[in-house]
């Protein structure tokens, strides 16, 4: 099973920094995953988030993608461009494997091209929540690995404390249609990969995204309990905020 680090190890280092990247790999991840976006200027960036609060640590509000670099990193000093992100794996963790998570779509080709430019391409998946996205990447290069990301929390509804309730309901309502629907999901957005949230990953759904060779991982697991239970499922990577997770269970 592979280890997947969050935006690098978000539990211990600034999220989508070259420090939390670092981190991840000190820590024996197999793969790390980061987050892009696309500025204004049409510099490609490490970002969770349009949410500058977020992106700068709460040193500044707005918005990111109508920022140019300079501007951007005048409230995020530490915030690295792809290229700086991807030049570090290519020369300093040459083992590890990267998942590049699109934020939001319409740069797919930069983040492509920069993969290649790179010699990542055979290390690399590209993940998104957006199946058309992950259809323009395969067009751009078929050689690349993508994974559709699912469920999308379009409104950041998992944020609201209040809702919580109202949540676990649905995820377990999706956790039982999902066996059903994973193969059309997988089949419509061209992806290879499941990314699924734990909380509706089963057996049944592993056995399914199997049947059609796609390999699952399961996002973001921090708690033992969870980490044993989709252990158990069946996947094949977690991914988690704190690494050394792994050193408890594996």
């Amino acid at each position: 099973m592979l280890r997947v680090g969050h935006k690098g190890a978000a539990a211990l280092e600034p999220e989508n920094t070259l420090r939390s990247l670092e981190r991840a790999v000190e820590l024996g991840v197999d793969v790390v995953e980061f987050d892009v976006l696309d500025l204004r200027d049409g510099t490609v960036v490490l970002a969770h988030s349009d949410d500058l609060l977020e992106v700068s640590h709460g040193a500044a509000t707005g918005q990111v993608r109508s920022k140019s670099l300079d501007e951007l990193r005048r409230a995020a000093r530490d915030l690295p461009t792809l290229d700086e992100a991807l030049a570090f794996f290519a020369a300093r963790a040459p083992e590890i494997g990267i998942q590049v998570d699109l934020k939001w779509h319409g740069f797919e080709a930069p983040v492509v091209e920069a993969l290649s430019r790179h010699g990542l391409v055979q290390r690399a998946v590209v993940s998104s929540f957006h199946a058309h996205s992950l259809r323009a990447v395969r067009g751009l290069d078929p050689n690349l690995t993508t994974g559709l990301t699912y469920p999308y929390d379009r409104y950041y509804l998992s944020r609201r404390r209040p809702l919580t309730p109202v949540l676990l309901g649905a995820m377990l309502a999706l956790r039982r249609a999902l066996p059903a629907r994973i193969g059309g999901l997988l089949r419509r957005a061209g992806a290879s990969v499941a990314m699924l949230h734990h909380s509706v990953v089963s057996p049944a759904v592993v056995r399914a995204a199997h049947a059609v060779d796609a390999p699952v991982v399961a996002w973001t697991v921090d708690d033992l309990r969870e980490l044993d239970r989709v252990v158990r499922s069946g996947v094949d990577a977690v991914t988690t905020n704190d690494p050394r997770i792994f050193g408890t269970r594996l």
